[in-house]
């Protein structure tokens, strides 16, 4: 478990570079639809299947970084609607504020469950 959660950690930093593309550029490899769920990437994928137990699933942690998570997907999929969409300063003003603290809050949590399982 702890290497998923570290190596979550290092995904989810890249989504910054990859909104900042989208940003940028206008337009992305990602649709706004697939990034706002939060289990079609590597780490939701683990996180709701099977590899992990039930007891875990009931757990604090695991509550707590469920609905961070779910929230980090929300909002980059709003970062992208809007660059998408030609709103750049919206993307841009969205991305360098609420995503970057949700991300950071979540990175957080993702940390200190894996301290807790360390």
């Amino acid at each position: 478990m702890v290497a998923e959660i570290q190596n979550a950690i290092g995904a989810h930093g890249k989504w910054k570079f990859n909104l900042k593309l989208a940003v940028n550029n206008g337009k992305s490899d990602f649709e706004v639809e697939k990034v706002k769920v939060d289990n079609l990437c590597d780490f939701g994928k683990w996180l709701h299947g099977d590899h992990i137990d039930a007891q875990t699933k009931q757990g604090k942690p695991y509550e707590v970084v469920t609905r961070l998570h779910r929230e980090f997907h929300l909002c980059a999929s709003e970062v992208l609607r809007l660059a998408l969409d030609g709103h750049k300063n919206r993307a841009s003003d969205l991305l360098e504020g609420e995503f970057a603290e949700r991300s950071a809050i979540l990175v957080k949590a993702l940390n200190k469950w894996k301290g807790e399982l360390s």
